[in-house]
């Protein structure tokens, strides 16, 4: 995938994960080529818990336990994924990163997250976290140029 070197360390937004699960019109191409790589080892991938409390939200409005425990369990158990919580390290980097940016909590545990955990590129959807300098944010659209 241009705008990624393999072997480098990614981290993954949450909405990364939604359009792939939801087979996103729009995205789902770029999505599945993108796990692909994880998958077969061509990236590291990590993410914060976040992602898994922000993934099962809507399957627990919905009462849908077995969609809850199949993410649960393919999320978990995902060759090359790497869920990271919420520590000291991540808090302090979040709230740097949030007073500075503006950016919302969860971006910013994203991001803290992935700056701790050694990622090279943080892959989102969302073109108001282009300001965060500290990591190459890249968009999904930019992959698939």
């Amino acid at each position: 995938m241009r705008r990624i070197s393999e072997g480098q360390i990614i981290g993954i937004d949450t909405m990364v994960f939604i359009y792939h699960l939801e087979d996103h019109p729009d995205f789902s191409h770029i999505t599945e080529k993108l796990f692909v790589d994880i998958e077969k080892g061509k990236y590291n991938a990590v993410t914060s818990f976040v992602t898994l409390l922000e993934i099962l939200v809507k399957p627990k409005m919905e009462g849908i336990t077995r969609v809850i425990s199949d993410y649960r369990d393919l999320l978990l158990t995902f060759p090359n994924l790497k869920f990271c919580p919420l520590d000291l390290k991540v808090s302090d980097m979040a709230s740097t990163l949030r007073a500075k940016y503006s950016i919302k909590t969860p971006d910013a545990i994203q991001i803290a997250t992935a700056i701790l955990e050694g990622a090279a590129v943080f892959v989102t959807n969302d073109g108001q976290l282009k300001k965060a300098k500290e990591i190459n944010i890249v968009l999904l659209n930019e992959l698939s140029k």
